[in-house]
């Protein structure tokens, strides 16, 4: 390109293009940044400088007080053992059903099986207080169940007494987070070679050899996968114990809500959320680590059918 003023070509500068393009692209970036930066890293901020400010100090007081006084606390240990072990028994339970249920799905014919897989994908959108109100619909003290148990035997009440204690929430837990792991495990088992059932099959492997040794090799990567979201979100759920009105089960969820609306100790609340988020972060890393093996170790295979439907053995 020539220069109007001397008539000589101008030749483009590349470091001035690329620092035009940067700015450009720091730009675009901003709104968005900003936003995330108001409606969420900000009111972050102040739930962490909270938690390092004593109830009678200022901001000048700052300290490692408030989480010495929560750590101290038998309720704040009581709510971490629970928190752990409710996420841990839902999580294990999750993996069990959901695997079971994702086999029957994918490899075993039977009419209604496409339709139950769409349902799984609709369940995920499902609140988990639905899920909670319907096992009380059932299970609860005034439910089917024991309705049922009354109206047969004349008795005043029915035997069904167990969704408020920690095995209600660890069912409703379950229930609801099942789906979760059915959900990849679908996805890997549509990918499994039906050539290789085949060859078990006609080698007089029976089905459960099958499963283990040509099946499950194939799915660890998203069980693990599964099974790590689960415990991620088991640990930061509410709703499912609030609804179960299981008094004795107290997470660290339903501490931070105790401590900030019935206790008025906000700078307590603060720690505990701070300390569960730390936990959730931690958690979710590794569940960060766990997708992105499972995404660069799984080979590329041409699914069975359009979609990526489950292949069926025999189908």
């Amino acid at each position: 390109m020539a220069s109007p003023q001397t008539g000589r070509a101008t030749v483009p500068n590349p470091a001035r293009s690329s620092r035009s393009r940067a700015a450009r692209r720091t730009l675009w970036a901003l709104p968005p940044v900003a936003a995330l930066a108001l409606v969420f890293l900000y009111p972050l901020a102040l739930v962490v400088r909270q938690s390092f400010t004593p109830e009678d100090g200022g901001p000048s007081t700052a300290s490692y007080a408030p989480y010495a006084t929560v750590l101290a606390e038998a309720s704040f240990r009581e709510a971490l053992t629970n928190t752990v072990l409710t996420a841990v028994g839902a999580t294990v339970g999750a993996l069990l059903l959901g695997l079971a249920l994702a086999l029957v799905i994918a490899f075993v014919p039977f009419p209604g099986g496409k339709a139950l897989s769409r349902f799984t994908d609709l369940f995920l959108a499902f609140p988990s207080f639905l899920i909670t109100l319907a096992l009380l619909f059932l299970y609860g003290t005034v439910g089917v169940a024991n309705g049922l148990w009354t109206d047969v035997t004349g008795a005043a009440s029915g035997p069904l007494n167990f969704l408020h204690t920690p095995w209600g929430v660890l069912l409703a837990e379950v229930t609801y987070f099942t789906p979760f792991v059915m959900r990849p495990l679908l996805a890997a088992f549509s990918q499994v070679e039906t050539g290789q059932l085949e060859a078990a099959a006609s080698l007089g492997a029976r089905p459960w050899r099958i499963v283990r040794a040509v099946i499950l090799p194939e799915a660890l990567p998203s069980l693990a996968a599964g099974g790590a979201l689960v415990l991620v979100l088991c640990l930061n759920e509410f709703g499912i114990v609030l609804f179960t009105g299981a008094k004795d089960v107290v997470t660290l969820p339903v501490l931070v809500y105790s401590k900030a609306i019935l206790d008025g100790d906000y700078t307590g609340a603060c720690v505990v959320a701070v300390l569960n988020i730390a936990l959730s972060v931690a958690l979710y890393a590794l569940y960060r680590a766990v997708a992105s093996r499972t995404s660069a170790g799984s080979p590329s295979r041409t699914p069975s059918r359009t979609g990526g439907e489950p292949r069926r053995a025999g189908a």
